[in-house]
């Protein structure tokens, strides 16, 4: 029978681990941590002063690509578990005035609620939610290839391609502004370059069409209804296995490696053709995450209506303050007012909390390697929207970037995106190649979200890369 391993146990790992499992293969998964799972991963701690337990999630939180993911989907997650939990509010937005933009599950609710900027915000943002289904199908995959939709990803194209600043302006008003940028942040870009509003396009329209989803109880939650299926299948997991070399995962019939393309090149160094070696080689990271824990009692009190009962805060403020942040983080400097998300899982999924005490979730963007401590810029950045904030925290607990990274090695210096989304980069990643996820090497094959179509738990790149290395056995 063919054989398969697969280096690395996050959402891409175990879905082409399971895929190829589909398919007859015999599949062993290797991980390098303790646990399994990657960027999505949780834990279980303590609450302050022994009073239960709470959920806190490792990295990724919010799953709008994970619902909206057509592989994910087809495997019917639900029965090992998997629960999908939403709040009220998709994502917020608040400003100094005290007021915030919200996207909600509701387009006219959302249009409604941007008053004179509704009608413009449903022409772009709304147009493209419509269609989401559709254009799911085309984006969550490389760039090079035949569209099922060809005139509506078009339309599309001419709209992601604009830098986001310079499509924000079809708005008028700072709270239509902001919540877009907040939104395109996600890129961890400078958002005065093209192609930076395709993030914020996809993640709007998402919120709007499929909405932005908690896993109940912790986004390990999705880890462990894949790891399910793939024993059903017959597939093995062993966790605290370093890959270092190819010879390490002994001769089996398809590699596929979930990893950065840098640790790819380290571990089939020497047998890489040279093009592909030195394209590993210059593969470029973006900006980093510091990440930062927080135990509040009670909510935290935000003075706006709508982040109370948001999932997704993005705290920032207007687009001028949040572009110069981003750009700055991308030039190697630390911006004295950070970009930074909040997450408040509880509010969709109560069980993460205990009592009257709750989880918050929040990091800042830092610039690569970023060697300092981002906790007090954090603090004092959610306190700017919510005075009083300092005093509802229990307890704090910080993440510094190259404690990141030692958490997930394809962070590299802390970068969760998994590579800069920046000129060719975003467009070809890992390399400018009719096939993104070969590496030149028979039946060896890059996994990761390095490869198309990027960062997010949807599984999709882990997905695409089983079915090339599936069709590699009948060439």
């Amino acid at each position: 029978m063919t054989s398969a391993v697969v280096v690395g146990s996050g959402p891409n790992g175990l879905a082409a681990a399971v895929r190829l499992a589909e398919a007859g293969v015999v599949v062993r998964v290797f991980e390098a941590e303790p646990t399994i799972g990657g960027g999505t991963r949780s834990t279980t701690t303590p609450a302050p002063d022994g009073a239960g337990t709470l959920v806190v999630d490792e990295c990724s939180a919010f799953h709008p690509m994970g619902i909206a993911s057509p592989y994910l989907a087809s495997l019917g997650l639900e029965r090992y578990g998997l629960r999908w939990r939403w709040p009220e509010v998709q994502v917020a937005h608040p400003l100094d005035c005290g007021r915030a933009a919200a996207v909600w599950r509701d387009p006219a609710q959302t249009a409604a609620a941007l008053g004179p900027d509704g009608q413009a915000w449903d022409a772009t943002v709304g147009a493209v939610a419509r269609s989401f289904d559709s254009l799911v199908e085309d984006i969550l995959r490389p760039v090079q290839h035949i569209p099922r939709h060809p005139l509506l990803l078009a339309r599309f194209g001419a709209l992601a391609a604009l830098p986001a600043t310079a499509l924000a302006k079809v708005w008028r008003g700072e709270a239509a502004r902001g919540l877009f940028a907040g939104v395109a942040a996600h890129a961890f870009a400078d958002l005065r370059l093209p192609f930076t509003s395709s993030v914020g396009l996809v993640l709007t329209s998402a919120a709007q069409a499929v909405g932005w989803p908690v896993a109940e109880g912790g986004s390990q939650a999705i880890t462990h209804a894949l790891a399910a299926r793939l024993r059903e299948l017959g597939g093995t997991i062993e966790t605290g296995v370093r890959i270092r070399r190819a010879e390490d995962a002994g001769a089996p019939d398809l590699l596929l490696l979930c990893v950065a393309p840098t640790a790819a090149a380290t571990i089939l160094a020497g047998r890489l053709p040279a093009a592909v070696a030195r394209s590993y080689g210059r593969y470029r990271y973006g900006p980093a995450a510091f990440k930062v824990d927080y135990v509040v009692e009670g909510d935290v009190p935000w003075t706006a209506e709508e982040a109370r009962r948001a999932g997704t805060v993005h705290v920032g403020g207007t687009i001028e303050e949040i572009a110069e942040a981003e750009a700055e983080t991308v030039r190697g400097r630390m911006p004295a007012r950070p970009f930074v998300l909040v997450g408040q899982q509880y509010l969709a999924d109560p069980g993460r909390s205990a009592g009257d005490l709750h989880p918050i979730w929040a990091y800042a963007h830092v610039p690569n390697g970023y060697p300092g401590d981002a906790t007090e810029a954090v603090t004092a950045q959610i306190e700017r929207f919510a005075p009083g904030f300092r005093d509802c925290i229990r307890s704090v607990s910080a993440r510094s970037v190259a404690a990141t990274e030692a958490h997930n090695a394809n962070y590299v210096g802390g970068d969760i995106s998994a590579g800069a989304n920046s000129g060719l980069q975003l467009v070809f990643r890992p390399r400018v190649a009719a096939d993104p996820y070969a590496t030149g090497i028979p039946g060896v094959f890059l996994c990761s979200a390095a490869t198309p179509p990027g960062g997010g738990v949807h599984g999709m790149a882990g997905f695409l890369s089983a079915e090339r290395a599936l069709a590699s056995l009948s060439t």
